[in-house]
Order: C-alpha cells, then sequence, then structure tokens
C-alpha cells in the first residue's frame, strides 16, 4: 500500500508529495499508521531515502478528543477513527486542513475557534436554565469536540469571516439553554434569524465524528 503524505516543512516553505510503503495489517487505524511510519530512528520514504519524522498531533486516540483531524484521501475525518481497511484502493493521501494556518506537515493551528469563542463571550456563565429544557439535545450538542472538521467543508466559512460555522451554532444553542440572559444577548447580536450566514449545505453534519445534529440547533435557536 502506498501511503502519500503532503508535507510541509514550516509555514513559509513550500509544500510537497512524500510516498512511504506500508504492507502491514489493516486492521489499524490511520493514527496507528502514522505511529508505525515514524516508529524507527531511520525513516525512509518508498524510494528508499531517509527523511524526517511526519509531523501530526493527537491526544486521546479514541475519538474524544478531535486533535488526529486532518483529510483522508479527500475527505476531513479523525485519524484514530479511520481505518485502512475501511479504505478502498492500495493508496492512502493524507493532508492537512486548508481552512487553519499550517504549523508543520499535518498540523494545524486550530485556536481561531477558541478565540471566536471568547471573542463572542460564548460561555454559560451562571447557570439559569430555561423552564422547560431539552436535555436530549443539549447533550448532542455539547460532544463537540472542537475538531474543525465542519469548518473545513464548510461552504460559508472563512478563516476571519463572520460567520463561524456549525461549532459555533452548537455552542450558542447550549449557552441560550443554561442562562436565560445570555439567550436575550444572542438574540439581540443575531436577530430572528439566527445562521442566517448558513446556506444549508449540511456538508457539517456528514463529517461530523459525534454526529451532532446542528440543524436542530439553528432551528431551536430560531424558534
Amino acid at each position: 500500500m502506498k501511503i502519500k503524505i503532503l508535507r510541509q516543512q514550516a509555514p513559509d516553505s513550500p509544500p510537497y508529495w512524500e510516498t512511504f510503503d506500508y504492507d502491514g495489517t489493516r486492521d489499524i487505524s490511520v493514527a496507528g499508521l502514522l505511529d508505525r511510519l515514524n516508529y524507527n530512528d531511520d525513516i525512509l520514504n518508498d524510494a528508499g531515502e531517509k527523511t524526517t519524522r511526519i509531523g501530526w498531533d493527537c491526544s486521546c486516540l479514541q475519538g474524544v478528543c478531535g486533535a488526529c483531524a486532518m483529510v483522508i484521501n479527500e475527505k476531513p475525518a479523525l485519524a484514530c477513527e479511520t481505518f485502512l481497511k475501511d479504505i478502498p484502493g492500495e493508496e492512502i493521501r493524507l493532508r492537512p486542513l486548508r481552512k487553519f494556518p499550517l504549523i508543520h506537515d499535518l498540523i494545524t493551528d486550530r485556536s481561531v475557534i477558541h478565540e471566536n469563542l471568547k471573542r463572542t463571550n460564548m460561555y454559560i456563565g451562571a447557570f439559569q436554565p430555561e423552564e422547560s429544557q431539552d436535555h436530549l439535545h443539549q447533550y448532542e450538542a455539547a460532544k463537540c469536540l472542537k475538531c474543525g472538521l465542519c469548518l473545513e467543508v464548510c461552504p460559508n466559512y472563512t478563516n476571519g469571516g463572520s460567520f463561524f460555522g456549525a461549532l459555533f451554532a452548537n455552542d450558542c444553542y447550549l449557552v441560550a439553554a443554561r442562562n436565560r440572559e445570555k439567550a436575550k444577548d444572542i438574540r439581540k447580536t443575531y436577530g430572528a434569524h439566527f445562521g442566517s450566514g448558513c446556506s444549508k449545505s449540511l456538508s457539517c453534519m456528514d463529517v461530523c465524528p459525534m454526529h451532532i445534529p446542528t440543524l436542530a440547533s439553528m432551528a431551536k435557536m430560531n424558534r
């Protein structure tokens, strides 16, 4: 199996594709594959040339932190939850997320996600729940990993733009549901049509590793 990785040593250096050979079991995840490629002190590409370790990010390796988000065969996904046996063909292509500044190889800077939440004061504060609560949807919305996969596929999100994407919509819903005063501020700021920057492509829901029904969050906010 050929593993093609879009590499870039630094943000200001040119990107290039580098290919590696892998002939092990397919009963491992892409995260496990990257660990195996990086295992030896001497790392060789498919041409037998010595190269540097592949830069990628991880933490829990159990699908609950979102750190290993990347694009696998042109589909944004978590490396720890994507298994080789589920990828057809004899080639795997890995590249970093494009909606965020690159740091190194497959590692990107996703701090803008949290900066947008801080900039908009999107935090619960004092717990002042609505009289009638939808606990089931609050639980679903709270599963968000802040991995950025939804922003990668969103046709309306751009880094630095005024539309903050699906994860922001879910956080707004959670804050509004748990703090009545914050709910008033959100409605005052975003008007009667919450999420007006969304074109409803629903691509965010297709790639969400937690399968969050974001459209329902927007509908509940508008209601």
